[in-house]
């Protein structure tokens, strides 16, 4: 059952800390990524075999492979997907830069270039944890920076490719799909095999393996980051309803075991309605067994004396998904500075964020949107500042350059600005 704390006596840094599981899985994945780095496609057909059931000689997916695959959907979801695709790239629209210019000073011009990432990795889990959402998510934003190629990752397991996937793939506009999984897919993303292009960023979610593997080749790839279990932090007044606030911290319990629910609100009166509620819920979920888990090991309550004091508790946890259930959520919009995804008001539950609303749902977990952010078009570009001067220009400023490297002790520096309005070479 889950636990109820007031604020005092609590200590806020654990609110978020789990009894990890002790299995290390790092050299499983340092010999598999040194596997495929060595062996390439041999290693990823071995592995297909071993983990995946799949015995497929060509690992890249067909044209018309993903046509059957297409086929298998029924049409109301792929209406379904379109409509929350066109949501998505509508709110990610918005986040698009633009290059600037700056031609102020006599003689110089300064500026900036926005150069999209030429090829983008996205890992998509391909078993029960199968997740079509992802792949608009992680896609969309990929397609609206300008990335020249999308390739997606998925295993096929049984030999059979996951048609909600390819429906979403399709309508997101992946342009490349490869039939694996697991640490050996993010090796072969990062590195290079002859059937897979070697990538410049790798974005996705993943199991522990695919989280190390992410770990270990960053730096040879960029990566969206390091998730952690899912979290959601719901403050409620006391004229919330305690059946909904139970269904929306479930919303996350049954994510995973290790998966945390908390709940922060000033009226004692609902704190004790929503642990009943959470009771009477938790068996009617089909994933009961992770959600009974998660709300019991990892699932709070917390009683404070205002909403306010809930807003403060929240920044200080930082979640990587805050609802805020109260009349006028926007009265405390302003106060809210560390959160992933803010759902403001009683109607606006997290499962939107997931699925239909826009707003990206790859969000910072474990108290990292302190300072980070949901994954946006501004993963997908880099950014290239350029300068031109004019030699009246340097001229001008060629003393002051000299002067400021000679004070670091960097006299070629010196030397390679004023050498050009001088005869500083000859010295």
């Amino acid at each position: 059952m889950i636990q109820t704390y007031a604020y005092k006596d609590i200590k806020i840094d654990e609110i978020f800390s789990r009894e990890e599981e002790k299995t290390t899985v790092a050299d499983v994945v340092a010999n598999i990524i040194a596997d495929v780095r060595k062996n390439g496609d041999e290693a990823l057909k071995r592995y297909a075999r071993e983990f995946d059931g799949a015995a497929a000689e060509v690992l890249e997916v067909s044209a018309e492979e993903r046509a059957a695959a297409l086929a298998e959907v029924d049409a109301e979801f792929i209406e379904i997907l379109k409509e929350a695709a066109a949501h998505i790239r509508a709110f990610h629209e918005k986040q698009k830069r633009t290059d600037f210019v700056i031609t102020e000073r006599p003689g110089v011009v300064l500026g900036q270039k926005i150069i999209p990432l030429d090829r983008v990795g996205l890992y998509v889990p391909g078993g029960t944890a199968s997740y079509p959402s992802t792949v608009l998510m992680d896609c969309i934003p990929a397609k609206i920076a300008g990335v020249k190629e999308v390739c997606m990752v998925t295993p096929a397991k049984g030999g059979k490719l996951n048609p909600d996937i390819i429906a979403a793939a399709e309508i997101a506009g992946v342009d490349r799909i490869f039939k694996i999984g697991g640490a050996q897919a993010v090796a072969a993303l990062a590195y290079g095999t002859e059937s897979v292009p070697r990538v410049d960023k790798i974005v996705g979610p993943g199991n522990a393996f695919v989280a190390e593997a992410k770990k270990q080749v960053f730096g040879q790839v960029s990566i969206d980051m390091i998730a952690g279990p899912s979290e959601i932090l719901v403050i409620a007044d006391g004229n919330s309803d305690a059946a909904v606030v139970a269904a929306d911290l479930l919303s996350q319990a049954e994510h995973d075991k290790m998966a945390s629910a908390v709940l922060v609100t000033e009226s004692e009166v609902l704190a004790k309605a929503v642990a009943e509620e959470l009771e009477r819920q938790i068996p009617l979920l089909p994933r009961t067994e992770i959600a009974r888990a998660s709300i019991d090991n990892n699932g709070k309550i917390i009683v404070v004396e205002s909403i306010a004091q809930a807003i403060e508790v929240s920044n200080e946890i930082a979640p990587e998904h805050l609802e805020v259930c109260v009349d006028d959520p926007f009265k405390y919009l302003a106060d809210i500075r560390h959160a992933g995804s803010i759902f403001l008001g009683r109607n606006a539950p997290e499962a939107l964020g997931d699925y239909f609303a826009g707003p990206n749902h790859t969000l910072p977990t474990s108290g990292t949107a302190r300072f980070s952010s949901p994954l946006s078009v501004d993963d997908f570009i880099k950014k290239s500042s350029f300068t031109y001067y004019t030699k009246d220009a340097l001229a001008a400023e060629a003393e002051k350059i000299g002067f400021f490297a000679r004070r670091e002790g960097l006299e070629a520096h010196a030397r390679s600005a004023l050498i050009r309005t001088t005869k500083e070479a000859e010295k």
